[in-house]
């Protein structure tokens, strides 16, 4: 099934820890397709005295659940060195890894909600979201080109930082 993620960092060597996200996440079950470019955000939510934040969405392929690929993404977070015990909600972290979007899929449990809240209402999601896929939709056919011209102007600021993340070559010959 194809899904997107969404990924962020404030602390550290931001980029790097972004690319290790993404150089890990196949070793639990999740193939990256494509990358969008990195941004440099300001920070939003309940802290908004910390660093800026970089953030990347990524095209990937699973077979796991939506349970299974919450699992998979807060495992790269833990193995980055994000501590999930005592850290400030929203707060500066070294790597972010949501589940945003996962195939025409809506899902909701006490862990994760699908389409993610903010897929549709950060600027910081959609930019990126979009840039690698413009006709992306959620499941109930909202198109987040749409959402994204609905925001007000000012607000989150969103700058483009740098090239795609790379993204694992993948051998194309079957697997036995």
């Amino acid at each position: 099934m194809i899904g997107y993620l969404g990924l962020g960092s404030n602390v550290g060597e931001r980029r790097a820890n972004l690319q290790a996200a993404v150089d890990g996440l196949a070793a639990h079950g999740v193939r990256v397709l494509a990358s969008s470019a990195t941004y440099d955000t300001d920070p939003v939510g309940l802290v908004l005295d910390q660093p800026s934040f970089l953030n990347a969405c990524l095209r990937v392929e699973t077979a796991l659940d939506p349970e299974e690929l919450l699992d998979a993404c807060k495992a790269i977070e833990r193995e980055l060195g994000r501590e999930s015990v005592g850290a400030v909600r929203h707060g500066p972290r070294p790597i972010d890894v949501d589940v945003l979007l996962l195939g025409e899929l809506e899902h909701a449990s006490d862990r994760l909600t699908l389409p993610h809240a903010q897929a549709t209402s950060r600027r910081f999601v959609l930019i990126p979201l979009l840039e690698l896929d413009f006709e992306l939709a959620t499941p109930d056919g909202t198109r987040l080109s749409d959402r994204l011209a609905a925001l007000p102007i000012e607000g989150e600021g969103v700058r483009r930082a740098g090239d795609p993340l790379v993204v694992p070559a993948v051998d194309p010959r079957p697997t036995s």
